[in-house]
């Protein structure tokens, strides 16, 4: 039996959730590090996820990125997956040329799995992306990685046509942190959010989660540690006062 991993001693807000990064940070932890951390848990979830469906190796995973830390937690994703013997397949919502930033986590992490060989396109808009998902019709999983906890207002066009095309593919989804589009205080869709049949959240529980309305959008929720020591949320109080 695995050993209980250290968890914030609540659900977290936002703000909150935001600032166990920051801490982690600040004690020197590299934040390319925490994002390795948090794809690896990532991992073991949709391979779980992927055996309780019968899935095993060679099954095809497709994942569906942003422009930002979500997304590299989904390009972490998608190297574990093709070291483990599985075929991830990752759709980049917007132009890479023009919107990719190569020196950040996620952009290094891009650049790895273009190395590798990782089959990548480009999306620019959601019927793009919704001919990409139906080529994809062999796929067991499909990945959500779009959007993450930040999110605080209402959803920008082009990311709600991605979502309502993601939400309309056939297959089951996986949710990195939080469904896009999901606001992480209210566990209420920001105009749109996707539809998870798991949520694979890092640190610990989101204050969203516990509205009884986010669980059609978050499905099962998995709690991921990704190294952060615990001084890093000793922020947070046992009453979040929301």
């Amino acid at each position: 039996m695995a050993a209980a991993v250290a968890q914030p001693p609540r659900s977290l807000t936002r703000e909150e959730a935001r600032l166990v990064d920051h801490k982690a940070a600040e004690m020197g932890q590299p934040t390319i590090i925490l994002m390795e951390n948090a794809g690896l848990g990532l991992t073991n979830s949709v391979c779980h996820e992927l055996a309780t469906r019968g899935a095993g190796v060679g099954a095809v995973v497709g994942i569906v990125c942003g422009r930002g830390n979500n997304a590299g937690d989904g390009y972490v994703l998608a190297r574990h997956l093709t070291l483990r013997g599985y075929v991830p397949r990752v759709a980049y919502c917007g132009d890479r040329a023009k919107t990719a930033k190569r020196d950040q986590d996620y952009g290094i992490n891009l650049t790895v799995i273009e190395n590798m060989g990782v089959s990548i396109e480009d999306v620019l808009d959601g019927p793009q992306l919704a001919a990409l998902l139906a080529r994809w019709s062999d796929a067991t999983l499909l990945v959500d990685a779009m959007l993450g906890t930040g999110l605080a207002g209402a959803v920008r066009d082009d990311y709600k046509a991605w979502i309502e095309a993601l939400n309309a593919a056939p297959q089951p989804k996986v949710a990195v942190d939080i469904p896009s589009g999901l606001d992480c205080d209210t566990g209420l869709p920001l105009g749109v959010a996707v539809r998870a049949c798991r949520t694979v959240t890092f640190v610990g529980r989101k204050v969203g989660f516990d509205t009884p309305a986010s669980l059609e959008y978050t499905g099962q929720v998995d709690v991921v540690p990704i190294g952060c020591p615990a001084a890093c949320w000793d922020h947070v109080a046992i009453s979040s006062g929301l």
